[in-house]
């Protein structure tokens, strides 16, 4: 029984669902704005490097079935290793890289709605042979990376993930955004709903792609938004975070 306070509270879940509902209405002479399509690859002017990617070369178990059967949420890291730098590239590739391209429409990996592709990928790298320490943004269109910060982010991180320790043990933890822009020219209130599901395709490809390379995966959901945009200097608006995930070498397992 929700109390008369709990009853006071706006819902906004439902808000959200409501306000984002399509109706014949809501529908009505509605034109897209084919002159302010924002750009489709976000790149920093003057990161403080741009590093190569190598050619994603994946090895392992490739049968997707073996792997969705074992496939796990992996929190238990080998921390003093570092992540080879071709598997951080076929991860990357495999959550989204190009596969094709039509035109001025790309293709990538995962599906998004609409072929926009609002989410944009960050990685807090803390041991990846041939990478500094630091905040990456990844490149698919030059399939590389930017390096934007220097340093050990880990424990910032952390704590902005209510202390999730599962981060200071991973070699890499990727980092979503949403361009808001990217999604809302189209689809404008239900564009919210849509990086949502983006995100979702997103992390599966990296899950499944970390079972192949015999690597641990988890998704993080639960963050301090505000404080995750301020490591990444996201105003929040334009451009915020909606979720987030560790990869790490797995911890040798012990006896039974």
């Amino acid at each position: 029984m929700l109390t008369k306070k709990e009853k006071e509270i706006p819902d906004i879940g439902l808000t959200f669902q409501n306000e984002t509902k399509y109706t014949p209405a809501t529908l009505a002479n509605f034109m897209l704005n084919w002159g302010s399509i924002p750009e489709t690859f976000k790149e920093y002017p003057n990161p403080l490097a741009r590093i190569s990617l190598p050619e994603p070369k994946a090895g392992g178990e490739t049968n997707l079935w073996k792997l969705l059967l074992r496939r796990r949420s992996r929190r238990e890291y080998t921390v003093r290793k570092s992540l080879k730098l071709n598997d951080l590239s076929v991860l990357v590739w495999a959550t989204q890289g190009l596969t094709a391209q039509f035109g001025d429409t790309f293709f990538r990996t995962a599906p998004s709605a609409g072929g926009l592709y609002p989410v944009e990928t960050y990685l807090c790298i803390r041991a990846v042979d041939g990478l500094k320490e630091g905040i990456y943004h990844f490149r698919p269109g030059d399939y590389d990376l930017e390096l934007l910060k220097e340093g050990d982010f880990s424990e910032e991180l952390t704590e902005a993930a209510l202390q999730q320790t599962v981060i200071l043990g991973a070699q890499a933890t990727f980092i979503w955004s949403a361009v808001i822009g990217r999604g809302s020219w189209k689809y404008r209130q239900r564009a919210y709903r849509y990086f949502y599901l983006d995100a979702g395709h997103i992390a599966q490809n990296l899950y499944l792609a970390g079972e192949a390379l015999g690597l641990g995966v988890c998704a993080i959901g639960a963050f301090y938004d505000d404080d995750v945009n301020r490591i990444l200097d996201f105003d929040g608006t334009e451009e915020t975070v909606i979720y987030m995930a560790t990869v790490g070498i797995r911890a040798p397992q012990k006896p039974a």
